[in-house]
């Protein structure tokens, strides 16, 4: 069991686009309470459960499953919408961020998170970064897909 502790904010300019190739991320969930999803990234497949919380730092198992059976599970198991995005790997000032630029029904979504390494780790803040959504449930990819953002009345 590992322990994940992120923050997550909303993506504001495009100052993150330089420099950066996506990886493209396909998201299914066999159940969103407590969280458990089937990712394909590429041609690596995952089986992820989460500790169901609403505070930045959760457990959280993740296991390698082959391709074959993650798009079987796709496409054929999972609840809900499919969330699909592509995702950015930016270095800044010591932190790693993942910029997800979200596709389809969740399209116009930008959001950047960092793992740390505790709850009080501090780090710099890269200038496209906007408002703080760590804690709240509608950015979660698990609410996402039961929600989709073109849904959402207030953004």
């Amino acid at each position: 069991m590992g322990l994940e502790i992120e923050r997550k904010f909303q993506v504001v300019g495009d100052g993150w686009r330089e420099k950066v190739v996506p990886t493209h991320y396909r998201q299914g969930y066999l159940a969103v309470g407590p969280p458990v999803s089937v990712r394909v990234a590429d041609s690596k497949a995952m089986l992820n459960i989460k500790q169901s919380t609403l505070d930045i730092a959760r457990a959280e198992f993740e296991y390698e499953i082959p391709l074959a059976d993650a798009e079987h599970m796709l496409e054929h198991r999972c609840d809900g919408h499919i969330v699909e995005k592509n995702r950015y790997i930016i270095d800044f000032d010591g932190s790693r961020w993942e910029v997800d630029e979200f596709l389809g029904e969740n399209e116009g979504l930008l959001i950047a998170e960092t793992e740390l390494d505790s709850i009080d780790q501090t780090f710099s803040r890269p200038p496209w970064l906007g408002p703080e959504v760590s804690e709240d449930e509608r950015y979660f990819n698990s609410y996402l897909s039961q929600k989709p953002y073109n849904q959402w009345s207030e953004k």
